[in-house]
């Protein structure tokens, strides 16, 4: 499965959030799962139970710092294929191209 989603805090005492989604990011990361990060998501691949876990493990570590979290999820539930995080955007820059 191939998942995008946001994480961030709400009612916190600081107008940035940038250190609590990067705490959030480094837990993706950490996972060993494929990802990446953009301006507005972090794409994760995996198997659902993997998958799942990272999303929620990066979510309780947003929400040690806030009082509330928002989560944004998307998901390409797709089994049997893996490597889609890169192949469905060789697959659009091949159509690009033509």
């Amino acid at each position: 499965m191939l998942v995008a989603f946001s994480v961030s805090p709400l009612g916190g005492e600081s107008d940035s959030v940038g250190e609590a989604v990067a705490e959030a990011v480094r837990v993706v990361r950490e996972s060993g799962l494929p990802c990446e990060t953009n301006a507005m998501f972090t794409l994760v691949e995996g198997d659902w139970d993997e998958v799942m876990a990272v999303v929620k493990r990066a979510t309780e570590v947003v929400q040690q710092r806030a009082p509330r979290v928002s989560l944004v999820l998307k998901a390409d539930v797709r089994p049997g294929h893996t490597g889609q995080l890169t192949a469905k955007r060789e697959r659009v820059e091949r159509h690009l191209t033509e």
